[in-house]
C-alpha cells in the first residue's frame, strides 16, 4: 500500500520558518523523484520545488532563496524546509512523488502564514 504523509504545516508569523516532511511507504523512494506542490484557495495548484532521484533541484521563482527542498533516501522522506515565510505563501502543500511507473500524492498540509 502506498502512503505520503504529509506533516509540519501549521500557523506562522510572517518571516517565521516551518519545515515539511512527507514520509512515505510501499514506493521505491530512492527511484522516485519528489516535488512540494502547494494549493492557495481559489488558485491553481503549482509546483513549489522538485528533487530528483539524482538531488538535482529546481524551485519556484517565489520561493527561491527562502525554501529548500531535501531527501533522506535511508527514511523515505522528502523535506521543504520554508524560511522567511510570507502571507502569499499560505496554502496547503502537497508531497509527490513520481517514476516511470507511478504519480502518487499526499493529503496535503496546511500551512498559514499571518501577517
Amino acid at each position: 500500500q502506498v502512503q505520503l504523509v504529509e506533516s509540519g504545516g501549521g500557523l506562522v508569523q510572517a518571516g517565521g520558518s516551518l519545515r515539511l516532511s512527507c514520509a512515505t511507504s510501499g514506493i521505491t523512494f530512492s527511484r522516485n523523484h519528489m516535488a512540494w506542490y502547494r494549493q492557495a484557495p481559489g488558485k491553481q495548484r503549482e509546483l513549489v520545488a522538485r528533487i530528483s532521484s539524482g538531488v538535482s533541484t529546481n524551485y519556484a521563482d517565489s520561493v527561491k532563496g527562502r525554501f529548500t527542498v531535501s531527501r533522506d533516501n535511508i527514511k523515505n522522506t522528502v523535506y521543504l524546509q520554508m524560511n522567511s515565510l510570507k502571507p502569499e505563501d499560505t496554502a496547503v502543500y502537497y508531497c509527490n512523488a513520481v517514476s516511470y511507473y507511478n504519480d502518487y500524492w499526499g493529503q496535503g498540509t496546511q500551512v498559514t502564514v499571518s501577517s
